[in-house]
């Protein structure tokens, strides 16, 4: 039986054979982390170097993410694609400034570009969202190609489901079509691995890794919530929490650069996540009904390209209230996650409740009506009740 570590070795293999061009996408984070070393390992036997690792860089990093991009990019056997151009991503602290505009134009930056950055946006994208696509259709124009991240089912029960269910590529179930005629996929190789895993392949081998990773432990970060992504990022808002006391001068920079960091950082977690009802509300139902208008209705936030945000977590919380109506229980459930939604200009998760417990729901609420019908039709006979 191959233990996580050699099928991944295996399925990389195989994807060096199929895909003449293989990038990496890196992050500073412990999966990617993983990810870079293991194609490192498959391209070094194959003589596929140099290997193409690319970053794309949100400006608002740990500067502990900095050091290990670096120390990548760098490299003699990396062929760089460190990117630093303006474009725009969510800021999740402020409802008054909805995005920061990533290394934008005359602004004052948290840092300098590195001289062997990409400096200018030729991809036809100002948005976060499809920017991996949009590059490698630009960087990678009529080569079949293959990115490589280290995205795992773990830490999400929707990614489970969309992992494993179909196939993307031949056989492979774990990954996504970039671009079908340009023949283009995005694969995740240790998409079945567990954070001890993960940990564990570090450890063995001895690789370099992020180092605020040593500073969330000692903070007592939960494993599930450490992050290292953009500060302002809906999933890595708690580092916001103890930036100041891990990277006081980081976190001044970003007080300067964007509204609501410094107002996050003062709320904690505690405060920031609400965990109990206020009490002028009666139900979750009746806050997040308020919080709706009070915040987002009117406001059209473009956080996609071509759809607002009110209008979309408007039709997802009514394809929640369609799915639990008559579940008092599910409803406030559904209702608590829709609030965190709301503050946190979160999209996701709410699409992932409805995705992951609202398909199951409606699942089980299925078998139980069949379950019910079953019955009824064995004590009848002709129609008649036995």
């Amino acid at each position: 039986m191959k233990n996580v570590y050699d099928a991944a070795i295996e399925r990389l293999n195989y994807l060096f054979d199929e895909f003449e061009n293989i990038v990496v996408n890196v992050s500073g984070g412990k999966d990617s982390t993983v990810v870079f070393n293991l194609a490192m390992e498959v391209a070094k036997k194959k003589n596929k170097l140099p290997l193409d690792v690319l970053f794309i860089d949100q400006e608002a990093e740990h500067d502990f993410t900095i050091d290990i991009i670096k120390e990548i990019m760098y490299r003699k056997d990396v062929k760089p694609y460190w990117m630093q151009f303006p474009f725009r991503i969510e800021n999740a602290v402020s409802f008054g400034e909805d995005f920061l505009n990533v290394w934008g134009e005359g602004e004052e930056w948290l840092r300098e570009k590195d001289p062997i950055s990409y400096k200018k946006n030729i991809y036809n994208n100002t948005q976060w969202e499809g920017l991996f696509t949009s590059i490698m259709a630009v960087e990678f124009k009529g080569k079949r190609c293959a990115g490589i991240s280290g995205i795992r089912t773990e830490e999400s029960p929707t990614r489970f489901m969309g992992l494993t269910e179909h196939a993307t590529y031949k056989w492979i179930t774990w990954g996504r079509v970039e671009d079908k005629k340009k023949d283009h996929y995005a694969f995740y190789p240790i998409y079945d691995w567990s954070y001890t895993d993960v940990w564990k392949a570090i450890h063995d081998n001895h690789w370099t890794y992020n180092k605020l990773y040593d500073y969330q432990y000692q903070y007592g970060t939960p494993l599930q919530d450490m992050r290292v992504s953009s500060l302002h990022h809906q999933t890595a808002i708690r580092a916001l929490f103890y930036l100041q006391e891990i990277e006081p001068e980081l976190y001044n920079k970003m007080t300067k650069r964007l509204t609501g960091i410094d107002s996050a950082g003062k709320f904690g977690f505690d405060d920031f996540f609400p965990k109990q009802l206020p009490y002028m509300f009666r139900s979750w139902v009746e806050y997040r009904d308020f919080l709706f208008e009070r915040l987002i209705k009117g406001k059209g936030i473009m956080y996609r390209t071509n759809i607002d945000y009110e209008t979309d977590l408007k039709s997802k919380i009514d394809k929640m209230d369609k799915i639990f109506a008559g579940d008092n229980k599910m409803m406030e459930m559904g209702a608590r996650v829709a609030v965190r939604s709301l503050l946190n200009i979160d999209i996701v998760k709410i699409h992932n409740f409805i995705s992951h417990t609202g398909e199951l729901y409606k699942r089980d609420k299925k078998k139980a009506i069949l379950k019910e019908n079953i019955i009824k039709n064995s004590l009848t006979n002709n129609g008649k009740t036995i």
